[in-house]
């Protein structure tokens, strides 16, 4: 993996999953010259090594976008590679690590993500990854990366991660979590993301619940916090959004959509969630659900 220089703007989205990452990817992925990625942290065991589909619904060996992606980084996909960049991610990329990210193995580790942004060809990527240790590192690195730190009430995470979901790749149901396990994981990794700004990190915040109340003053305001150009939003009229292919590589079942998609807010936790269930929720994120506008009784 050789250096050179990097002239891609990464777009990172961060925060804990069924935040609406990929909801918000989708929709800035629509931009013009903004191309979305989905979780590239997991493109190289999902994507490389067990072959699962691309947005567009191709294998990903098979996808031509990737084919290319791949050849143009590193020569193509190989098992060494992947197995080189998950040692290094096991060495270098820990939320642990943020406070003292440095390590004698993260130019290489970030060279990896850099030289992939830089082979898809566009302005601007968008990175889905949502881990806050790997923005640091990437941050660390020297990476041009804007981050979004996306938060969405706790109580509708705890209740999203205990519902059953299938995975449209293979049927297999995704994984669920109990609501203490949502609680301190929606609380750890907030609190990683609060840090950030601390290493020199760029960051803006946006809450899902803004996002789908007003989708196209909310996508505006933060395309041009961003750095994008003024926004153009013809693919969204109100509460209608019209989705293009894309090749993300890994994420939730939503990254397949295409065509017309009516954007609705998930509220179901209010009246699906059980008294003893929102209490424990409560409880282990209230100082950080308090800062984000959440509160204690919707």
């Amino acid at each position: 993996m050789t250096d050179r220089a990097t002239t891609t703007r990464v777009i990172y989205l961060g925060g804990l999953g069924r935040s609406g990452t990929t909801l918000l990817e989708r929709l800035l992925g629509e931009l013009p010259g903004v191309v979305a990625l989905g979780e590239v942290v997991h493109l190289w065991e999902r994507g490389v090594l067990a072959e699962e589909l691309c947005g567009c619904g191709a294998p990903f060996p098979v996808c031509p976008f990737w084919r290319q992606v791949g050849e143009r980084a590193f020569g193509g996909w190989t098992p060494a590679l992947v197995g080189r960049i998950l040692t290094l991610r096991r060495r270098v990329d820990r939320t642990r690590r943020i406070p003292r990210i440095e390590h004698p193995d993260l130019a290489e580790y970030v060279q990896a993500y850099r030289l992939l942004y830089e082979a898809i060809g566009a302005p601007v990527v968008i990175d889905s990854s949502k881990h806050a240790s790997l923005a640091c590192c990437l941050v660390a690195g020297g990476v041009d990366v804007r981050i979004v730190h996306v938060v969405r009430d706790p109580r509708a995470v705890a209740h999203s991660w205990a519902r059953t979901v299938h995975r449209p790749e293979d049927g297999r149901p995704m994984t669920q979590w109990g609501p203490a396990r949502t609680a301190v994981h929606w609380t750890a990794q907030n609190t990683a993301l609060e840090l950030l700004p601390g290493r020199g990190a760029r960051v803006v915040r946006v809450r899902y619940e803004d996002l789908l109340a007003a989708p196209g003053p909310t996508l505006g305001s933060l395309a041009l916090g961003l750095g994008l150009a003024e926004p153009d939003l013809p693919f969204l009229d109100d509460r209608t959004v019209w989705l293009g292919p894309s090749h993300t590589a890994s994420g939730n079942p939503m990254r397949f959509l295409v065509g017309r998609v009516e954007l609705r807010r998930d509220d179901s936790w209010m009246t699906g969630m059980r008294d003893g269930d929102r209490r424990v929720v409560n409880a282990l994120t209230w100082p950080l659900r308090a800062r984000y506008g959440y509160r204690e009784a919707p």
